[in-house]
């Protein structure tokens, strides 16, 4: 009998694989077809990369906006194609700039922005994926993308090169990110290298590498519960005499939650407990009898 997951695997993944090369890993490891990621990270970037599983796969969605943290090196003096050093180099220039002036640039771009999506990435314009034009020699017209980043620390800056850390919204290019401080100086720069270090609640601390999960015989040990990325919502136990209707789906009364002194508004997503066992997310509605209630947005039962 072919056991089956549920729940979300921290992948450390590697550099030199795409996103849908490390689900097709999984599912392969796993022996299960229901696998997916939560947002993908370059082919030649490392870290942190959650894969759901089984029913993880429902909450994949409510990750997808999770804050993103990275620690990336900028080479200054040169543009790529790609804008990292894995693409054509297109130019090429002395870098004559002091640390200060280096370190004033990168720190600029704090705060809320709008950033062009490089034409090798995945973002889809009238279906079409960019890279998949790019390849072709075929450059189109990207809308600018509003992104926001929460902070910059920069590491180090020595002659051409800066590693720092950053820590953006989801969509946030660091690869366009560089080639922008690059500009900024008037020298050009490109992405040297990439490692994810956190996505949500997923860190490098609680990660697991593909040959550990390959090798492993206890799976079970690295699969995270369905609940975990969602500590962040709020948590609602409900009564047992309501099982059945929960169970499958119906709406519950406000009077039949059993803890209701939290604070919580019309339209909030919860996490709803019955015996203490994870069985859905829903939001919290009200009829047009002024009475409160959850509808259930997904089961896991």
């Amino acid at each position: 009998m072919v056991k089956k997951f549920n729940g979300i695997i921290n992948v450390l993944k590697p550099p030199g694989m795409t996103s849908h090369d490390v689900v097709s890993f999984v599912r392969k490891t796993l022996n299960m077809k229901r696998v997916g990621h939560t947002g993908t990270l370059d082919p030649n970037a490392a870290g942190v990369l959650p894969i759901c599983v089984g029913q993880g796969t429902k909450v994949s969605q409510f990750l997808l906006d999770s804050i993103k943290c990275y620690r990336a090196e900028l080479t200054l003096g040169f543009t790529s194609d790609t804008q990292d050093s894995y693409g054509n180099i297109t130019h090429q220039k002395e870098v004559d700039i002091d640390a200060e002036s280096i370190k004033n640039a990168v720190l600029s771009f704090v705060g809320d922005s709008n950033q062009i999506p490089p034409m090798y990435s995945a973002v889809r314009i009238n279906g079409k994926k960019l890279y998949e034009l790019a390849r072709k020699g075929i450059k189109i017209e990207r809308k600018t993308r509003f992104i926001h980043v929460s902070s910059i620390d920069v590491i180090y800056i020595k002659g051409n090169k800066v590693i720092f850390d950053v820590i953006c919204s989801k969509g946030t290019y660091i690869r366009t990110l560089c080639h922008d401080i690059g500009e900024k100086l008037g020298c050009g720069g490109i992405m040297s290298f990439l490692l994810r270090t956190k996505t949500g609640p997923f860190d490098l601390s609680t990660s697991v590498t593909l040959e550990e999960l390959r090798q492993s015989k206890e799976v079970e040990k690295y699969i995270l519960p369905i609940d975990f990325p969602l500590l962040h919502l709020g948590r609602i136990d409900i009564n047992p005499r309501v099982a059945k209707l929960a169970l499958n789906g119906a709406r519950i009364s406000y009077l039949d939650f059993l803890n209701r002194d939290l604070n919580i508004l019309i339209g909030d997503t919860l996490r709803i407990y019955l015996e203490d066992k994870f069985i859905g997310i829903a939001t919290m509605k009200k009829d047009n009898k002024d009475k409160d209630y959850i509808k259930f947005a997904k089961l896991f039962v």
